[in-house]
């Protein structure tokens, strides 16, 4: 297992990462065009009612005040008050993350067992006919978008021959597998592919390493051979590629959302984004960042556990 000192190193790391984020969230926002105060004002308001609506929201103060109160804010786990929903931010992002969590935990999931079995018998067939569709097959998938491949479920598998709903989230944990299979499916198509050429690289570099060699000419079983050497040092760069891929999958859950009429927080990035909700884009993403950081600090617990070297590192 990790040591705590290589645990507590690794959680040091995210501090100057969240510190950066939390700059470039503020910034980023204040550069969106339109005015906030005017997007939560009513029609009818006075031009008093909107500077007031600007003063209670701190706009009014040099952009350095408005900064350590945002800053101060946050760490005391204010978020602020969102201007299109009328209700804490933290309180809409949590009604929202289980969602989005569960959605790329659920393509993540399948992405594996789509990609494991199949680079596996890529690499024993390496330069066969069967390594040649498998490649191709996936290849087609790595080579369209996201959007274009859940379009194309979403028209065959659900607007004609009506498996599967066009959208929503259902309201149980089988309704949640069955509305989102879809969304996850073409996701996982997209991240499988790229798992596969990964991971069957790696599998034939290890197949011809010389401690691979050495351990067969020992006379070890192949399951031994396969599970003790093969996998497990196989195993250490497609774990590293498969936590960027989490990463990207759950801060690019925007468009998949989107396209599915999904009620997570990808979603209501783009529609706190068209508000102008200042409070609320500066909230989700902040929590998209802590997940990406989160996600990778496992990366790096699960590929030290695979190779005890890098703990030295």
């Amino acid at each position: 297992m990790p040591s705590l000192s290589y645990l507590a190193a690794r959680l040091l790391q995210i501090i100057p990462t969240f510190l950066l984020v939390m700059v470039f969230i503020f910034l980023l926002v204040r550069m969106l065009p339109g005015d906030p105060a005017i997007a939560m004002a009513e029609a009818k308001a006075t031009d008093a009612q909107v500077e007031q609506i600007r003063r209670n929201l701190g706009l009014d103060q040099p952009l350095p005040v408005q900064f350590m109160v945002f800053v101060k804010n946050t760490l005391s786990g204010d978020l602020g008050r969102s201007i299109m929903m009328k209700a804490p931010v933290s309180e809409v992002i949590l009604s929202r993350l289980p969602t989005t969590i569960f959605l790329s935990l659920y393509a993540i999931a399948l992405a594996v067992l789509l990609a494991g079995p199949l680079a596996f018998l890529a690499a024993m067939r390496a330069n066969t006919t069967t390594d040649v569709v498998i490649r191709g097959v996936f290849q087609v998938g790595l080579s369209m978008p996201v959007f274009y491949i859940g379009l194309v479920l979403l028209t065959v598998l659900a607007a004609q021959l009506r498996w599967f709903p066009v959208g929503g989230y259902g309201t149980t944990f089988l309704g949640n597998l069955h509305h989102l299979m879809l969304p996850a499916l073409s996701v996982a198509l997209y991240t499988s592919a790229i798992i596969v050429r990964n991971l069957r690289a790696s599998l034939i570099e290890v197949l011809d390493a010389d401690y691979v060699q050495f351990a067969r000419a020992k006379g070890l079983t192949p399951r031994i051979v396969m599970t003790r050497h093969v996998l497990r040092n196989a195993l250490v760069s497609t774990v590293t590629l498969l936590g960027l891929s989490i990463g990207n999958l759950m801060s690019g859950t925007l468009v998949t959302e989107t396209v599915f009429a999904i009620p997570g927080v990808g979603r209501l990035m783009l529609e706190a984004i068209f508000a102008r909700d200042y409070p609320l884009i500066q909230g989700l993403t902040l929590t998209f960042a802590v997940m990406v950081s989160v996600v990778f600090l496992l990366t790096d617990v699960v590929q030290s556990l695979l190779d005890p070297r890098l703990r030295k590192s």
